[in-house]
């Protein structure tokens, strides 16, 4: 395997942790095996397990138990989502199909779903084939949303300044103008060099996208690939809700309901389910442990629920003044409430783990522990290091979360007794050793007799 520049980027990772150390593991599913690097979306079991609030003890390890580079992203994060970039397969146009406005439709072959099979390249009759830029036809149909832009890659290595006319269509007949004077660029001097590689588009949807030079070419464009990027970005992932049955505490300002969450779920909006149609205001307050202080978790807010004949309203959910994976929380009415704790939902989008594919696969996500700490690798740095390598729109690949299998269990969950100090142990004896000898000497020298005046 090709030797990566990335590879000095890399930190040393503790070694010292092992699958004893962590409650359970994850198999990891990897599409492919060359990925250089991979995104994991965590579940709702990974955060049950996991113990540590900042998710430290959850790591990446490879099939000798070593653990990797990883990292963990919000859902929002750029390295947490998938690419947008798509690549669309591309059919260089004979050179007089733009100029006699062929119908491009009657030499090109079209699948069932729309995709584009090939385009014949044959000259009519016994006629040779003119040399030049014909232009290309670019297949979109599989891109369900509108493009922003097309990005070309090529092998040329002489300079150039080539103009395109940009027309989109759905049927390879009728076509509409989209940018009349589109240019890729390819300029050298003195060692600087100049690239152009892509095509600015106005939100375009269509099937097809045809580039047609504006000028005559001596020779074609040798493509290697065509990108194409969607308008906006990949949106973050929907809420999901851990539903919490909480228990009434009667207390001298009055009565409050707690909840305990059974995971380090990044909560980031609650809301309120009481049965029936009911309007009450409520107070939020959260906290990790019983030994801590109650925290304000949410500004107060009016929950509601009204239901007629066939349809429901209800309050939408209350955003969290921060995230929070605090495991304990408490409601508060404002007013007077004698009925059943109403249920607590907790709203959260699900975290990404971003590893780098050092050692050999198979790879496993451990989570739980109470001795092992994972040290967070610089991930960005090392991803940009690969898109550099392999290009601007890489992205690491999907991998999937098998079933839970466990490891150490309960065991690893206990903490780790602190090692005994016997340095100062035994500086203390020494001490206590050294008061009871003083003392002992001060309490004979008292009981001698003391000379006569």
């Amino acid at each position: 395997m090709k030797k990566l520049a990335w590879l000095s980027l890399l930190p040393l990772v503790a070694l010292a942790a092992t699958r004893d150390d962590y409650a359970g593991q994850w198999p990891l599913a990897l599409p492919r095996d060359d990925g250089g690097a991979y995104r994991v979306v965590l579940d709702r079991e990974v955060y049950r397990h996991v113990q540590s609030p900042r998710l430290q003890d959850l790591v990446v390890v490879n099939a000798q138990g070593t653990p990797v580079a990883t990292a963990v992203f919000p859902a929002d994060a750029p390295l947490a989502r998938s690419g947008t970039a798509v690549s669309l397969p591309w059919f260089p146009l004979p050179v007089d199909a733009g100029a006699s406005r062929q119908d491009i439709a009657a030499i090109s072959e079209i699948a069932t779903d729309g995709s584009l099979r090939r385009v014949e390249l044959r000259a009519p009759g016994n006629a040779t084939a003119a040399t030049g830029d014909g232009g290309f036809v670019v297949d979109a149909s599989q891109v369900r949303r509108p493009l922003a832009a097309l990005r070309l890659a090529w092998t040329d290595t002489a300079p150039f300044d080539r103009g395109y006319r940009v027309s989109a269509s759905d049927d390879l007949r009728q076509w509409r103008d989209v940018d009349a004077d589109a240019r890729l660029v390819q300029l050298q001097n003195n060692g600087q060099r100049i690239v152009e590689d892509r095509i600015a588009l106005p939100g375009v949807q269509a099937r097809y996208l045809r580039l047609l030079p504006t000028t005559p070419q001596a020779s074609g464009l040798t493509l290697t690939a065509v990108i194409a990027e969607p308008v906006g970005q990949v949106a973050a992932p929907s809420l999901q809700w851990e539903e919490l049955q909480g228990r009434r505490v009667d207390t001298p300002q009055g009565p409050t309901f707690d909840y305990v969450l059974d995971g380090r779920f990044p909560i980031e909006a609650a809301d309120v389910v009481s049965p029936g149609n009911s309007t009450r205001g409520w107070s939020l307050e959260r906290r990790d442990d019983n030994q801590s202080a109650w925290q304000p978790a949410a500004s107060p807010w009016m929950a509601y629920r009204l239901d007629s004949t066939g349809t429901s309203s209800r309050s939408p959910p209350q955003p969290l003044h921060d995230d929070s994976r605090d495991r304990h929380w408490r409601l508060r009415a404002r007013d007077a409430f004698d009925g059943a704790p109403p249920v607590l939902r907790l709203g959260y989008r699900p975290e990404v783990v971003v590893f780098l594919a050092e050692g050999n696969p198979p790879f496993a996500l451990l989570a739980g522990s109470a001795r092992a700490s994972r040290q967070d690798a610089p991930l960005p740095q090392l991803v940009d290091a690969l898109r550099a390598e392999r290009g601007r729109e890489w992205q690491p690949v999907t991998a999937a979360l098998g079933t839970r299998e466990a490891l150490a269990g309960d065991a690893a969950l206990q903490p780790v007794a602190p090692p005994t100090d016997w340095k100062r142990w035994l500086l203390w004896s020494v001490l206590v050793v050294g008061a009871l000898l003083v003392a002992g000497f001060a309490s004979s020298l008292l009981r001698q007799p003391r000379a006569p005046s």
